[in-house]
């Protein structure tokens, strides 16, 4: 098992990490404790949740998946796990939170509000790592910047971190930071896989200049790297086989991971994986995780028997020729998730 810094942070954590977005509603607690101790007894020590899940949101059971992580960890010693969670961003902009009655903000009160309501859930009294779940672009950074940094000087957060940022937006919560003398952001957890290699473009940069870490999430595209919609397939109780019999956000996040673009990409990587004898969801996790910008990479899975070809990841590395084949098909199929 291999640990990573958090950005110039002094927490170290495995470089895989759990996500447990489906806790509570396709994934229930007795399944959910099984697929957590057997990465627990695996070495992961870095585990992932926000206010908002499980997915997909909905105002029925948003909480639940908190409420179920803050059970186990009663079974474990808390200074075992490093715990990250999130707020809600700005339900105005192109998602409304399930969260306080879809009135959310990424200012004091709203922070401060889902902080704690997460604590209780959560049944701990701090959080090792709290994220902003998406961001406000036209609100003032420096008001957000400042609530987070009192919960860190609180003690009750000991770092800080984004999600779904732009380069922009990274740079300009920085500029904040440095001008009010607070916390920073040690982190940005963004999409990123062999389907969706937008962050080389420019944030991987900034997080090579800055010292912040990607922990990069759905490094299986939603689970279209394992194969299972190839050929028209539409798995029963799979994500996006129900994604695209909905309408709205739902529907466009179906049609963008799976269409002709990234089911042909794809292809080639389920050939790829064969020829080197790799479950298809080994060799993709493994391809996340040997990035230099990459802290950890969230996994995600629904049920305890999806554990074990994440878990061959966890001291592989692939050798050159297969990272330079993997290469090959991003260049013949440039950016198949648009």
């Amino acid at each position: 098992m291999q640990s990573r810094r958090l950005g110039k942070s002094a927490i170290h954590v495995s470089d895989i990490c759990m996500g447990t977005m489906t806790f509570g509603s396709q994934t229930d607690e007795t399944e959910a404790f099984r697929v957590l101790d057997r990465c627990f007894d695996a070495g992961i020590s870095f585990y992932d949740t926000a206010e908002g899940y499980p997915v997909p949101p909905d105002t029925k059971w948003v909480g639940r998946t908190e409420e179920i992580v803050g059970r186990w960890m009663k079974t474990k010693p808390r200074d075992a796990i490093i715990l990250a969670t999130k707020v809600s961003g700005p339900s105005h902009v192109w998602f409304r939170s399930p969260c306080r009655n879809g009135m959310t903000a990424l200012d004091r009160k709203n922070i401060m509000q889902a902080f704690d309501d997460s604590l209780r859930r959560l049944q701990t009294d701090y959080v090792d790592l709290y994220q902003t779940h998406w961001p406000d672009h036209d609100a003032p950074y420096d008001e957000m910047m400042d609530a987070l940094d009192e919960l860190v000087r609180a003690g009750k957060v000991r770092i800080l971190g984004c999600s779904n940022e732009t380069s922009w937006g990274l740079m300009k919560s920085l500029a904040a930071s440095e001008k009010l003398g607070g916390a920073r952001y040690h982190t940005i957890q963004n999409n990123f896989s062999l389907n969706n290699r937008r962050f080389e473009d420019e944030l991987a940069q900034v997080c090579r200049q800055e010292g912040v870490s990607l922990i990069a999430y759905s490094p299986l595209a939603g689970g279209v790297l394992s194969g299972k919609y190839q050929g028209g397939a539409m798995p029963e109780g799979a994500r996006f086989s129900r994604y695209l019999q909905m309408e709205g956000r739902q529907a466009a996040m179906g049609r963008r991971f799976v269409n002709d673009r990234t089911l042909a990409a794809t292809e080639r990587y389920l050939a790829i994986a064969q020829e080197a004898g790799l479950h298809p969801v080994t060799m993709a996790t493994a391809w996340s995780k040997q990035h230099d910008f990459v802290a950890s990479t969230i996994v995600g899975v629904s049920a305890h028997d999806q554990v074990d070809p994440i878990l061959d990841a966890l001291d592989l590395v692939l050798p050159d020729e297969l990272m330079k084949a993997l290469h090959k098909v991003g260049k013949d199929i440039l950016y198949p998730m648009g």
